[in-house]
């Protein structure tokens, strides 16, 4: 027996219901108050970080963990990495409370495994292997691989700090729901070349450093670049999402179809195999993996995975101080617009600035400064909130050793492999 709000998934939707729906599935406007961070991390050997895993070792790993009492929900990807997703907090020391604590849990939960949680964007010692044989992984593959090994790579290989904040209010201002749509994007390339923390692949250097955006780039441009035009956030998205193409066609029995040219807005049009349903168009949602990406809230999509037990507490903190103060935004916007241009031509992930972003990081001049501005900001708004001592140490501490010198933890990285580089990095 199908309850009420599970028959209206299942019925039939048109084209213009399919819209309306999306617009008012992406963006709840009002007071932004609430912040979450969504924190991936890699699995590695306590005792030897290169050792390669078996995927045996691995399940036991992570049923282990699974039967902990979290309070941020937890879900494994393909390539076996953990992410733990905490609930929306009403306040910045709040949420850390609550990953600190679920973390600990976790850590704790791997040791008799000899394992431990690695901080990396992009796995730099090992081959992308998919443990995880779910329909929508497999489909996921068939679908990627079309466009290059670099689809593997994401779903096994990478992991990410993603930083969730409040669409904002319906009116304009610093923290409307259009200039904070706007700021996410223009700030993107300052939190990827801030955090780049992946400069290697399967030991070797690859020449950025955030190895793991330089593989977004590569993806599927019509599902992984940021939507076109920023004026009006609803329409920009909606007209995305319908002009995505569809991953996969789910089915009760058997592997997944694939299709192939094959739209949303084709399909809710019956160009497909059957009616649309508003089940399947809240699914095709979750397979759109653009650097900002609307839920009601906006998800921040583009921050390497950070070194430390609590790396990932920089970018949730300076992302959030930046966002819900609206002196800090305003501060933060005038910074990121200035680097706007004809170097950021092009939709992100895409466009000169971003790819100078991830290639060299913040030894680029013009995104150092901006970055210096924004952390500066962030650290003044820090301050005046409150937020705990131990959080505003660790921006200051990443402010220094980082920004203001122009480096990201990339260099640590590659300043620690036994053979000094040559070369020296360009500037955009």
């Amino acid at each position: 027996m199908l309850l009420d709000g599970e028959r209206d998934r299942t019925r039939a939707i048109g084209e213009a219901e399919a819209e309306d729906l999306i617009r008012g599935i992406c963006f709840k406007t009002g007071p932004p108050r609430r912040t979450g961070v969504e924190v991936e991390w890699l699995l590695q050997d306590l005792h030897d970080p290169a050792a390669p895993l078996r995927p045996e070792r691995i399940t036991a790993a992570l049923t282990a963990v699974r039967a902990l009492p979290l309070r941020s929900a937890l879900t494994v990807e393909p390539g076996g990495q953990l992410e733990l997703s905490s609930p929306p907090a009403d306040s910045l020391s709040d949420g850390v409370a609550v990953m600190r604590a679920d973390l600990a849990l976790v850590q704790g939960s791997l040791k008799p495994h000899a394992l431990s949680l690695a901080g990396h964007g992009h796995d730099p010692w090992h081959a992308p292997r998919r443990l995880l044989d779910a329909p929508r992984y497999t489909a996921m593959e068939s679908y990627f691989d079309r466009f290059g090994p670099e689809g593997r790579a994401m779903m096994c290989s990478t992991a990410s700090v993603q930083v969730c904040v409040d669409a904002g209010h319906e009116e304009p201002g610093p923290l409307g729901h259009a200039n904070r749509w706007r700021l996410a994007h223009l700030l993107g390339p300052v939190l990827v070349a801030a955090f780049a923390n992946s400069p290697l692949r399967q030991g070797s250097p690859t020449g950025w450093k955030s190895t793991r955006q330089a593989v977004w780039t590569a993806l599927d441009p019509g599902r992984a670049l940021a939507p076109a035009g920023h004026a009006d956030p609803r329409s920009a998205w909606a007209g995305y999402a319908l002009d995505a193409p569809v991953l996969c066609l789910r089915t009760d029995e058997g592997p997944w179809d694939v299709p192939v040219g094959l739209t949303f807005r084709d399909w809710v049009r019956g160009k497909g195999p059957r009616a649309v349903t508003a089940d399947d168009l809240a699914y095709h949602l979750t397979t759109l993996f653009p650097p900002v990406r609307p839920r009601g809230h906006l998800e921040l999509r583009m921050i390497d995975a950070q070194p430390g037990e609590e790396g990932w507490i920089v970018p949730l903190a300076v992302t959030s101080a930046l966002f819900d103060d609206p002196e800090a935004a305003e501060r933060a916007y005038y910074a990121v617009a200035q680097l706007s241009g004809d170097e950021n031509d092009g939709r992100a992930p895409r466009s000169p600035l971003w790819r100078n972003a991830a290639r060299y990081g913040l030894a680029a001049p013009r995104l150092q400064a901006a970055a210096d501005i924004c952390f500066t900001a962030a650290l003044e708004s820090l301050a005046g909130s409150g937020a705990a001592p131990s959080v505003q140490s660790a921006v200051a501490r990443f402010h220094e050793r980082y920004v203001s010198r122009g480096r990201c933890p990339a260099d640590d990285v590659l300043a620690s492999l036994p053979v000094p580089l040559s070369g020296k990095d360009s500037s955009s």
